[in-house]
C-alpha cells in the first residue's frame, strides 16, 4: 500500500470520526492508500496534545496554517465550526491538498461558491461529508431504484428529527447563532435530507417553499449564567419541493424533536412500488412491488449482507449490522479510491453546492412566503 500523510483539524465529535476512519480503512479493505496520521489541530494546545496521544497522531498545533502547510500532509479533515470552513478549505486547496469537509460547506451560499470555484481549478479531489448516503442499505436502494425495481420515482419524502437541543435548559451555542453556524436546523439537518434526496433521485431539488420556527427564542449564555443570548436561526424547518426531473415531495428537519435520536427517515414512491428507511434501523430498508397477488400484497425488509456492497469489506454474515463508524469509513474509501484513480467522488465541492443552494432558497422561501427557484 503507498502510504498518504493526513492532518486532521478540529478534535471534536467529528474530528474524532475522521481520525478513527483514517486508522481503519485499510484494515477493512486491505489495498489502496493507507493513510498515515500526521498532525492533528485543536485551538487547545493541551487538548491538540491530547488528541494526538489517544488517536495515534505523530504531532499535534493549535494553528490550522500549520496542518495546511505540512509537506507531509496530503489530504487534509476539516472538522471545525461552520465558519471556518471557506477559509481553510481554500487555502488547503491552494497548498495542494485534497480536501474531506464536514458539512455544511460554510455559513453562506457566497463562501459556498467560493469554495467550489477553488476546487474546480485545481486536480484536488474534494468531498462534503454526507456520510448517510455511503451506507451499503442506501447504495442498494438507489440501484434497485436505477434498476427500476419501483418503476418511475414520483414522489420522495423525508424528514430529520434529533433532541439535540430540545432541551430549554440547555445553554446558548454557536450553532444557534446566523453568523457562526448559518442557518440552524436548515444547515446542519436538512442538508442531510437534501444530500439524500439528491442521491436517490439522481436529480437536483430546483424549487421550493419553505417554513420555519424558532422553538426556543433565547438560551442561557454559557459564560454569563444569568445573561440570556438571543437564537436568531431555526430550531425547525420544512419544505414542499420540485426536482429537475418532475418528482415531487416534501422535506422537514428539527434539532428540538423529543425522542428523535437520529430520525433520519425517508420514503421514496415509484410508479409500481415503495422504498422506506429508518436511519435508525440503519442496516435495513423495506421494499414494496406491485403484485398480482393482493392476498400476499405487502412490504419486506431487507437486511444488508455482504451481498450489498461493500458490507463483505466489513462482515461476512448479513444481518450482522454495521454502525456509523463504519459507514464513515465507507465514505472514506470513496474518497480515498478517487485519489488513487483519479476518478469522481460524490458529493464532492460542485455537488455540495448545489445541496447549499437548495438551503438558500429554503431559507429566502421563508422570508418571502412564497416559492423560491434554487438559483
Amino acid at each position: 500500500m503507498k502510504p498518504i500523510g493526513v492532518g486532521v483539524i478540529g478534535t471534536g465529535f467529528m474530528g474524532k470520526a475522521h481520525s478513527i476512519a483514517y486508522s481503519a480503512s485499510a484494515s477493512v479493505f486491505g489495498t489502496g492508500l493507507r493513510p498515515k496520521l500526521e498532525i492533528v489541530c485543536d485551538l487547545s494546545p493541551e487538548r491538540a496534545s491530547q488528541r494526538a496521544t489517544d488517536l495515534g497522531f505523530s504531532r499535534y498545533s493549535d494553528k490550522w496554517q500549520d496542518v495546511v502547510n505540512d509537506r507531509a500532509v496530503e489530504l487534509i479533515s476539516i472538522c471545525t465550526p461552520n465558519d471556518t470552513h471557506a477559509e481553510i478549505a481554500i487555502a488547503a486547496i491552494k497548498a495542494g491538498k485534497h480536501v474531506w469537509c464536514e458539512k455544511p460547506m460554510s455559513t453562506s451560499l457566497k463562501d459556498s461558491m467560493a469554495m467550489s470555484i477553488a476546487a474546480e481549478q485545481s486536480p484536488c479531489k474534494t468531498i462534503i461529508g454526507y456520510n448517510y448516503t455511503k451506507n451499503p442499505a442506501i447504495t442498494h436502494a438507489r440501484r434497485l431504484i436505477e434498476g427500476g425495481v419501483i418503476g418511475r420515482v414520483a414522489g420522495f419524502f423525508c424528514r430529520y428529527d434529533v433532541d439535540n437541543e430540545a432541551d430549554e435548559q440547555r445553554p446558548w451555542s454557536w450553532r444557534m447563532s446566523r453568523d457562526m453556524s448559518g442557518t440552524g436546523a436548515n444547515g446542519d439537518v436538512l442538508s442531510h435530507v437534501i444530500s439524500v434526496a439528491h442521491y436517490l433521485t439522481g436529480s437536483s431539488i430546483s424549487r421550493v417553499v419553505g417554513d420555519i420556527a424558532i422553538v426556543h427564542p433565547e438560551r442561557n449564555d454559557p459564560n454569563q449564567p444569568n445573561m440570556r443570548r438571543i437564537v436568531d436561526n431555526d430550531d425547525m424547518v420544512a419544505a414542499l419541493v420540485r426536482f429537475e426531473n418532475g418528482v415531487r415531495g416534501h422535506i422537514g428537519a428539527s434539532r428540538v424533536t423529543w425522542g428523535k435520536k437520529c430520525g433520519l427517515t425517508w420514503e421514496i414512491q415509484g410508479t409500481t412500488g415503495t422504498i422506506c428507511y429508518d436511519q435508525e434501523r440503519l442496516n435495513e430498508i423495506r421494499l414494496f412491488t406491485k403484485s398480482e397477488n393482493l392476498a400476499t400484497d405487502g412490504f419486506k425488509t431487507i437486511l444488508t449482507g455482504p451481498y450489498h456492497p461493500p458490507y463483505e469489506s466489513f462482515l461476512p454474515n448479513g444481518g450482522h449490522s454495521l454502525g456509523y463508524m463504519d459507514v464513515k469509513i465507507c465514505e472514506l474509501h470513496e474518497l480515498l479510491s478517487s485519489i488513487q484513480t483519479d476518478g469522481n467522488v460524490w458529493p464532492d465541492f460542485s455537488a455540495g453546492l448545489k445541496i447549499e443552494k437548495v438551503m438558500d432558497a429554503v431559507d429566502r422561501s421563508t422570508q418571502t412566503g412564497g416559492w423560491e427557484n434554487v438559483e
